[in-house]
């Protein structure tokens, strides 16, 4: 349910734009292989990304963009301490199994380096710069059973599932070359940098988390 309110949000707003404007646009979708580079927290996915293009001159444009991946998994290792001399043992070791998955919107701005959003004959070159919101819902599995009255455990992160947002500056350098019937094949690699620092209990790190990158190949389609 969420995914389809934000993408009928994302689309409502650029149909609005296209539908009071003589511009062409542009519709695309993409498969995605996402990196999480925070340390403690790596891991890889897979996700999909749907676009509309809004093209304002044949170099700079407008862009919205709904993504969302699979869920990326890791572990971590922790320490139970006893909050008492008289436990035994007076610590356990433990481990933390994970699962976070995003879905993210961004709307930004979109330029080409070489060639334009039309170019038949040659490959272009573009970049994009825009602001997101990444939603996320995360999973932490202990393999031991959380005794909170004789063991004192990490204040992250906490076992159980829940959920994180995040503001964004996202990023993203993009090679495109046309196929024929005004369908584009591109390729990108993004980046989704954190602009805010709402802490969440189940993340074990907080500080400018998430950092994603994604590697992305996909079709453009351009609407006269």
């Amino acid at each position: 349910m969420q995914h389809k309110k934000f993408i009928l949000s994302a689309g409502c707003l650029l149909f609005s734009i296209i539908t009071f404007s003589q511009l062409q646009f542009s519709i695309a979708t993409d498969l995605a292989g996402v990196h999480s580079f925070k340390k403690d927290q790596r891991f890889n996915a897979a996700g999909q990304t749907i676009l509309i293009h809004l093209h304002i001159t044949p170099k700079d444009g407008a862009y919205v963009w709904y993504g969302y991946s699979a869920p990326g998994k890791f572990k971590n290792d922790f320490l139970a301490t006893a909050k008492s001399s008289a436990t035994l043992p007076q610590a356990l070791d433990f481990k933390s199994y994970s699962q976070i998955s995003f879905h993210s919107l961004s709307i930004g701005w979109k330029h080409y380096l070489k060639g334009a959003y039309n170019s038949t004959e040659s490959w272009s070159l573009y970049f994009t710069a825009g602001f997101g919101l990444v939603g996320g819902k995360v999973t932490n599995t202990y393999t031991i059973a959380k005794d909170t009255s004789n063991y004192n455990f990490p204040a992250n992160p906490i076992d159980g599932k829940g959920k994180f947002k995040r503001l964004t500056f996202d990023t993203a350098l993009g090679y495109e070359i046309p196929i024929g019937m005004a369908i584009f094949l591109y390729a990108e690699a993004r980046a989704w940098i954190p602009a805010s620092d709402y802490p969440s209990k189940y993340l074990f790190v907080n500080e400018n988390a998430p950092f994603i990158g994604t590697a992305n190949i996909g079709l453009r389609i351009l609407f006269d």
